[in-house]
């Protein structure tokens, strides 16, 4: 006699695992109705990991970041400037009278962002041997 193979969750047998439903309207990046908080949250971890003193709140222009080095801007970027999905404005940029940074997606972003904070990159694999 042979028995059902249990479900994934490890429940029981004779029922049927299944995969979740994609949602019917996913939203691509930073387009969710709560893009500005999850953001929020994202830049909040950023800073930590960084460590980077620095406020982080959300304004009507998108997310504000306070730090030692000035006021940065994060907005969503315009649908007609598609494939740019951000835009980064620095104390620079604004004392020099020039348009937000647009970044292409938010690895860009992040980056473009601990650069301009000074913050430092992390440690980097090295894979080899040492030098004698």
């Amino acid at each position: 006699m042979s028995l059902p193979l249990p479900l994934r969750e490890g429940i029981g047998g004779g029922g049927r695992a299944t995969t979740p439903t994609p949602s019917p309207h996913p939203h691509p990046q930073g387009e969710g109705e709560n893009w500005a908080a999850e953001l929020r949250g994202l830049l909040l971890d950023c800073m930590r990991l960084w460590q980077v003193d620095a406020t982080v709140t959300t304004v009507a222009e998108g997310v504000e970041i306070v730090a030692t080095d000035g006021t940065f801007l994060v907005q969503r970027s315009p649908r007609e400037m598609r494939p740019v999905r951000w835009l980064l404005q620095t104390p620079e940029r604004r004392a020099a009278d020039r348009p937000p940074r647009a970044v292409p997606s938010i690895v860009a972003l992040l980056a473009s962002l601990r650069n301009a904070l000074g913050a430092e990159g992390g440690n980097k694999l090295r894979i080899g041997t040492p030098a004698p």
